[in-house]
């Protein structure tokens, strides 16, 4: 059994498990869907490449190719979770903001002519992490990557 791998993605289902209650503290909303969407806190895409790297800097050591690779693959991922995916999410709020004032626009136009354009399907907006979503995500791993490296008994 690959026990780094498999650190890893339990991980992920932890990270993305505790979403649901840590959105119920901010929102006063139970939402189980959020156990299946990206984005929020803590991001489990950098809980799950730092249990990784955890896992492999203790058994391997941190001076190993395999400690290097994964600590690159982890900061890349992380990188990209709460930079190019954030920004896109923002992207994606200010298109669904024109979509809802051209919807509100031609419903000014729709009483005059009674034509109906209610069409339109607003976008995902929740598709990055902020950087305090990341660094959660970064704690919980080497949280989990310590405590499964630890339960090897090595």
């Amino acid at each position: 059994m690959n026990r780094p791998m498999l650190t890893a993605l339990m991980t992920i289902g932890v990270a993305q498990t505790l979403k649901i209650p840590i959105n119920k503290a901010q929102t006063g909303e139970w939402r189980s869907d959020i156990l299946f969407e990206t984005g929020g806190m803590p991001s489990s895409h950098s809980a799950g490449v730092t249990a990784l790297a955890t896992y492999v800097a203790l058994e391997k050591g941190i001076c190993s190719v395999d400690f290097a690779l994964s600590t690159v693959f982890g900061l890349i991922v992380m990188y990209d979770a709460q930079g190019i995916r954030r920004q896109t999410g923002e992207l994606t709020i200010k298109v669904n903001e024109m979509d809802e004032e051209l919807q509100r626009l031609s419903g000014l136009h729709k009483e005059q002519t009674n034509q109906r354009a209610d069409h339109s399907i607003k976008l995902r907006e929740r598709l990055g992490h902020m950087p305090e979503e990341v660094l959660g995500g970064a704690l919980l791993g080497l949280l989990t990557g310590s405590m499964g490296y630890a339960l090897t008994g090595k």
